[in-house]
């Protein structure tokens, strides 16, 4: 319980947790007494007092947190006008609300000013950087937009990266993030409505989408559960993902990560929501289907018979990552008689000596890989990627030298790892790295008939799984034939005259048909 003074009196006993849902008081003093109360031991706070006016002095309070917000525009935009304009606002009105107004329309030239009603809302615009300023006799106060802090610079995505196409990506600032993506969609179509969630954090979450192109009732899905959300605070993206996915107890990614402003901008186009965090530099995008995650950016700038021949290499690379070790094992374990005599023999004398079945052989290379690969991301960048190299090196030599793993299988090994490599997104390829533990068990005790039950058991759960209402695998099923040409090739920009289909699409066309000759 905290006592609040009225007048330099004790009065009052309210918490604070109640304190803040009032409004604000006409009586200055009891404005700066609960305020001192809400800000105690916030050393940041700068709660700056003076008094308008040459006669009939008029006391006011000026408060922002150092460090978030822009010091110089406060003395140059703020502090200064009052002071020096007093002499006019004499000759308008120094009484409550009339006083406010005329500060308002006639004083200050900073271009964002709002009227605010509550302590809560003085807590929030002072956390966010901008100064509020209260009049006595106002049960008003006045907001200023003076955010200001230090950000990373934009610079290439990390992740994500291209030798062909843009190369400016996301960082922490939602406002720059937003600018990136306005200055490639310049129509008023695109929205982007900002959400604050979080009871603590108060964090800003901004839900982008292309009005009469995205469906309404999808729109209206994503906001409806990101305000449901009830968590103390939203400090990345992340924290939203299993909100607003349909399913939650999965390893599938219902959305997609990333910090391209070309590729959100060309999800938006589709009819997708983009969602953005301040604070984080990846947005998440949704619908996604699985097909997508094989798709770079890339693939459409660059001629499309060559994006289409590094696509299908991405899907291939993709059936290798996932099954090449269970595969190995199947058929070395189970099935001899699908090997040639001669390679037989050879994988024999390579497996001569090793105390541990293929199955064990395998599962341990493949966990000491990962391994290697999670030491190689938690490292300092200088020595990661040396350190993961050399001691895969290192770890695989010693291993066959020691009789432990059969040089053959390393090799399986090195190349299931490379070709996890091609895949684009990350939250794709842990879903490979995962499912391809589960597969190899299942090959290591049943062989062939083992992978394609767990490969048909994989495609079922895939099956019942939608983002937003997509199904997970689609195009593919449902079969789409106008869409498929565009997932397992990369069609030319000609022949995209339609988006991807979406329940409740407004608007499909994304150009005109060319006409036939003579038509």
């Amino acid at each position: 319980m905290r006592y609040i003074s009225k007048k330099g009196t004790t009065k009052t006993r309210i918490p604070a947790e109640e304190l803040i849902t009032q409004g604000i008081s006409a009586d200055l003093q009891v404005n700066i007494d609960n305020l001192k109360v809400l800000l105690n031991r916030c050393s940041e706070a700068v709660i700056r007092e003076f008094t308008l006016g040459r006669e009939s002095s008029t006391r006011c309070v000026l408060l922002y947190f150092d460090g978030i917000s822009d010091k110089a525009e406060i003395e140059e935009h703020l502090i200064k006008p009052l002071l020096q304009e007093s002499a006019n606002i004499d000759q308008l009105s120094l009484e409550g609300i009339k006083c406010l107004q005329s500060i308002k329309d006639k004083v200050l030239s900073l271009s964002q000013l709002s009227y605010i009603n509550t302590l809560e809302e003085i807590c929030h615009h002072i956390n966010s950087g901008d100064a509020v300023l209260l009049v006595d006799g106002s049960n008003q106060g006045l907001s200023a937009g003076t955010r200001y802090w230090e950000s990373r610079s934009i610079q290439t995505p990390e992740n994500e990266l291209t030798i062909q196409g843009p190369k400016d990506g996301f960082n922490e600032t939602l406002r720059y993030n937003t600018a990136l993506i306005r200055r490639r969609l310049k129509t008023t179509q695109l929205k982007t409505e900002i959400l604050v969630i979080g009871r603590l954090s108060k964090t800003d979450v901004l839900l982008s989408y292309i009005e009469d192109i995205a469906p309404p009732s999808m729109v209206a899905v994503v906001r409806d559960r990101l305000l449901k959300i009830n968590l103390d605070g939203i400090l990345d993206s992340g924290y939203l993902e299993t909100y607003i996915s349909d399913c939650k107890w999965t390893m599938f990614s219902q959305v997609e990560y990333t910090e391209r402003p070309d590729r959100t901008c060309a999800h938006l186009l589709e009819g997708g929501v983009a969602i953005m965090v301040d604070g984080s530099p990846m947005a998440l995008l949704a619908p996604i289907t699985f097909p997508q995650f094989l798709i770079s950016a890339e693939d459409y700038y660059q001629n499309f018979v060559a994006g289409s021949i590094y696509r299908i290499l991405r899907f291939l690379a993709f059936f290798a990552a996932l099954t090449l070790p269970s595969f190995y094992v199947a058929i070395t374990s189970f099935h001899h008689e699908m090997i040639p005599t001669d390679l037989y023999l050879a994988i024999a004398s390579t497996r001569e000596g090793i105390p541990f079945p293929a199955v064990v052989e395998a599962f341990l290379l493949e966990l000491t890989f990962e391994l290697l690969r999670e030491a190689g991301l938690r490292l300092p960048r200088a020595i990661g990627p040396a350190v993961s190299i050399v001691g895969a090196l290192i770890i695989g030599e010693a291993a066959v030298r020691a009789g432990l793993v059969s040089g053959l299988m390393v090799v399986v090994v090195a190349f299931t790892g490379i070709a996890s490599f091609a895949i684009p997104f990350y939250n794709a390829s842990v879903i490979i790295r995962v499912a391809r533990f589960g597969i190899l068990l299942a090959a290591g005790f049943l062989g062939l008939p083992g992978i394609i039950m767990a490969l048909l058991l994989m495609l079922i759960r895939m099956e019942n799984i939608q983002s937003l209402g997509k199904p997970y695998l689609s195009p593919l099923s449902p079969l789409e034939p106008a869409q498929i040409s565009d997932i397992l090739v990369r069609r030319p920009w000609p022949m995209n005259i339609r988006r991807p289909y979406l329940p409740g699409m407004l608007n499909r066309n994304r150009q005109s048909a060319v006409p036939k000759k003579g038509g």
